[in-house]
């Protein structure tokens, strides 16, 4: 399985996700304002992003150049994220961890297997199946499960 070492950081990913949320609403506890949290920790992730660059990959940044006449919903990934991270820090702190990460996983798997169905946004093309169905109810079931406390 070549793959393996993909699987283990998208599951160790996941633990990022989960301190992401709680480092970010004590943010905001300090802040006092959800959008300003947010906007700090894309602050740090661009620094730290533009320093790595700079660091590591000098190299590369010729390749800036290619945003010019790109696409208008390739922009959007910026968009998302800050939804994603303003939301979290909104509903973290109120409905807790296992629930916040079990409703995202949720809706991640469900629109994952549309994306996957069609191969939308450059992903590759899996059809749709009684087996990954059956995965996904799997997954939704769990997230009954924790949600119910």
């Amino acid at each position: 399985m070549n793959n393996l070492i993909y699987y283990i950081l998208a599951f160790v990913a996941g633990f990022g996700l989960t301190t992401q949320a709680g480092v970010n609403s004590q943010l905001r506890a300090t802040l006092g304002n959800p959008v300003l949290a947010a906007m700090v920790s894309f602050l740090v992730g661009t620094f730290s992003l533009l320093l790595y660059i700079l660091v590591f990959e000098r190299s590369n940044l010729g390749v800036l150049n290619n945003l010019r006449g790109m696409e208008w919903h390739r922009w959007t990934g910026g968009l998302i994220g800050a939804f994603f991270v303003t939301g979290v820090v909104i509903f973290a702190p109120r409905i807790g961890a296992a629930n916040t990460a079990c409703l995202i996983i949720a809706g991640q798997v469900l629109f994952a297997l549309f994306l996957d169905h069609f191969g939308y946004l450059g992903f590759t093309q899996h059809s749709f199946s009684l087996a990954r169905f059956a995965g996904a109810i799997l997954v939704i079931s769990g997230v009954f499960l924790i949600l119910r406390n």
